[in-house]
């Protein structure tokens, strides 16, 4: 197996996931509690890389990202590269690909809370921000562990935006799912086979993962 795609990949996905942590809270949180009629164009954006071909998020990204927008263009002016064909670019692709698995699992945990415990946060005179640190955020643990389980196992593998923001360069943007479609375009099926049983093997351990943590916060909420 390829080592050095796998380190990048792993390095993706450990930046991505606590990234989109942050970046879903905020968003989950509208989501869960917003009283506003137009919320689901909201829930509606997030989703869409649920359906929609991940090489057509890629190309419009590529647009955005590209040295003739004024995104890449300010990019570039900042720092003397270019997004495109880069680890940067990889990562806010990422983020974009695989922020309905961060944001769904919170929202349905926000939105699952008893609605008494915040009313007596607010009795309390508590703020909502207090609330929220305070008894939002405890009682969504479950939803947190999941948005971070699935957001790292989905970057790891990751195929379409990544091929199309980052094409193949080793050590930058050649990660695992592509060092496997360059394997098997090589005829190459032995070390093939190798990256492809690693990648279900780790995408199952990863949703067990999940099923085992909701289970056992399950039993622990019904013994109490």
């Amino acid at each position: 197996m390829n080592w050095e795609a796998f380190l990048l990949t792993l390095k993706l996905a450990l930046i991505v996931a606590p990234l989109l942590l942050l970046i879903a809270l905020p968003i989950s949180y509208f989501i869960a509690y917003s009283s506003k009629s137009w919320k689901w164009l909201v829930e509606g954006m997030v989703s869409l890389p649920l359906v929609l071909p991940p090489t057509v998020l890629g190309f419009y990204l590529l647009i955005v990202m590209g040295s003739k927008s004024p995104t890449g263009r300010f990019y570039e002016q900042l720092t003397g590269n270019g997004l495109v064909f880069s680890f940067n670019g990889l990562l806010i692709g990422s983020l974009f690909y695989s922020l309905p698995f961060a944001v769904i699992p919170l929202s349905n945990a926000f939105g699952n809370i008893d609605r008494r415990f915040l009313y007596q946060s607010q009795i309390l005179g508590k703020s909502s921000l207090e609330t929220f640190f305070r008894v939002i955020l405890p009682l969504s643990y479950r939803g947190m562990l999941t948005a971070l389980i699935l957001t790292v196992a989905h970057t790891i593998g990751e195929f379409g935006v990544v091929l199309m923001i980052g094409g193949n360069i080793p050590g930058e943007t050649r990660t695992l799912s592509i060092d496997l479609f360059d394997q098997v375009q090589a005829l190459n099926y032995n070390g093939a086979s190798q990256t492809a049983a690693f990648l279900l093997c780790f995408s199952y351990l990863f949703l067990s993962l999940i099923y085992f943590i909701n289970h056992k916060c399950k039993i622990g909420y019904e013994t109490h």
